[in-house]
């Protein structure tokens, strides 16, 4: 069996920075990975992998990005409304 053989059949692997992959299923999946939940053929697999990783971004990337974020909101002053109390 080989990577490229049509009849070999992968896992759909994710990682703790929920990237994703594909693995042989012959193989023992690598330390640091997980089943993800897809088995089939590698076009299938990659398609699932298509449409489940819509972000490329590693999930402490986007988690330091979301905190980020949240400390500028918090920073910045209360926007005015536009509204005169004077008028």
């Amino acid at each position: 069996m080989s990577f490229d053989s049509e009849d070999t059949v992968f896992h759909v692997v994710v990682n703790v920075e929920e990237q994703y992959s594909i693995w042989p299923e012959y193989m023992p999946i690598p330390n640091g990975w997980r089943q993800a939940g897809k088995t089939g053929k590698k076009q299938e697999c990659l398609d699932f992998i298509k449409e489940v990783w819509t972000d490329m971004r590693p999930l402490s990337l986007r988690k330091h990005m979301e905190a980020h974020q949240q400390k500028q909101q918090q920073q910045q002053p209360p926007q005015d409304s536009g509204a005169n109390a004077n008028s």
